[in-house]
């Protein structure tokens, strides 16, 4: 079995075509689990593809534990962390604290209710309060609801949120659409401030083999598959990604170097 975050499958997703000895191992687990972030979808395919298996995608915190999970006998559902297990409550409210429409496009903070709810930050009463709304834990997590109940995350409030131009935009759906673009090895999407708009999106990209990008090109192709409002108005090369011991995206430096002018 292995239990990994997006960022370790979407390293095995990118060894996958070159490595058939990877391919066999993988085809032959068990069960395969994501959690921790949204799982590209593009990623999900490729390991599929490969290999036969099915990346099971669920949802937990260390304030909650396991909050949900995808059915592994159902139909897959790429991008979806599934529904809340019994005796779970979730609910994806706007800014208002009201519950977003079930139509698997609007963006809320996913809030938690369940009997394995921590009590609280030790010594830290108001970081306790500033999470806690009555019974209800905000994860600080965002994302959508489908027709039938299902979550999909797209990203964290602090970072992964965008209002750009009056629209409230989920970067997961962005960084999604760059990942399929083949010049693209890794990519972060996040709001700096804007004049005009209040916030610009801005992508943060690390081209396969440090080949040389057009980055109207880049921001064309994101354009002609989603809105265009939520087409990056700006994008940064990298060589790397700051990343954390688990191999998540720390956007948060980037944001503040860039800030700085210097990224």
């Amino acid at each position: 079995m292995l239990f990994g975050v997006p960022t370790m499958y979407h390293r095995i997703a990118n060894a996958l075509d070159d490595d058939r000895a990877l391919a066999s191992s993988i085809s032959g687990a068990r069960l395969l689990v994501s959690g921790s972030g949204p799982l590209m979808t593009s990623d999900y395919q490729r390991i599929e593809r490969a290999s036969g298996q099915r990346v099971v995608e669920r949802y937990g915190m260390t304030e909650t534990l396991i909050i949900t999970s995808a059915d592994p006998e159902a139909p897959p559902r790429p991008g979806y962390v599934g529904q809340a297990l019994p005796s779970v409550e979730i609910r994806v409210v706007d800014e208002a604290r009201e519950d977003v429409p079930a139509d698997d496009e609007t963006v809320g903070t996913v809030l938690v209710r369940s009997p394995s709810l921590f009590d609280g930050y030790l010594h830290m009463p108001q970081a306790t309060e500033a999470t806690m709304s009555g019974a209800w834990f905000s994860t600080g997590d965002l994302g959508v609801i489908s027709r039938e109940g299902s979550l999909r995350l797209v990203g964290r409030g602090s970072t992964d949120l965008v209002k750009s131009g009056g629209y409230r935009i989920g970067t997961g759906e962005i960084e999604q659409v760059l990942l399929e673009h083949p010049g693209v090895e890794e990519v972060a999407v996040a709001g700096l401030p804007d004049d005009d708009l209040g916030e610009r999106i801005v992508a943060w990209i690390v081209p396969v083999g440090g080949a040389e990008l057009d980055t109207q090109e880049l921001i064309d192709y994101v354009a002609n598959r989603l809105a265009s409002h939520k087409r990056p108005r700006e994008i940064r090369f990298l060589t790397q990604l700051p990343r954390n011991a688990m191999g998540k995206i720390q956007k948060h430096l980037l944001l503040t170097v860039a800030v700085k002018g210097r990224m």
